[in-house]
């Protein structure tokens, strides 16, 4: 699922992966921390494979209930790179990424919950932030 990002100029601070609960915690030096679920991150990913290479070409990501993060690895300066529980390792989330997928959670599930549903695709339970 493409995203339009708008440069915030926030950097992070901390980030903390919290292997039981599969949440990826981003503290910003603006003040904000967000909680991102690997689930959510995973289904949110901006890699070709998922959003393909132009207008159109996304591919809804489905069946990521119970992916987890494996490894975090470094961007240069400006991102990391996630691989998942399901071997997906290409997508690279940038500060700006991060940062958007945290403010704007609850708008952007919501967005997946309806595209499953649209889909006729159930899954077995909500993220909560």
């Amino acid at each position: 699922m493409r995203i339009d990002i708008t440069p915030c100029h926030s950097l992070p601070t901390e980030i903390k992966l919290h292997q039981i609960s599969a949440i990826l915690e981003v503290h910003f030096d603006d003040g904000g921390i967000f909680e991102l679920p690997a689930e959510y991150l995973r289904v949110y990913t901006q890699s070709a494979e998922a959003v393909g290479h132009g207008p159109g070409q996304d591919t809804l990501q489905t069946g990521k209930e119970q992916v987890t993060i494996t490894d975090i690895r470094p961007v240069g300066n400006y991102a990391i790179a996630l691989t998942f529980s399901d071997g997906h390792d290409s997508g690279i989330y940038s500060w700006d990424l991060l940062y958007k997928l945290g403010a704007e959670f609850p708008l952007l599930w919501s967005n997946y919950l309806n595209e499953l549903q649209a889909a006729g695709i159930s899954r077995k339970s909500s993220l909560h932030n």
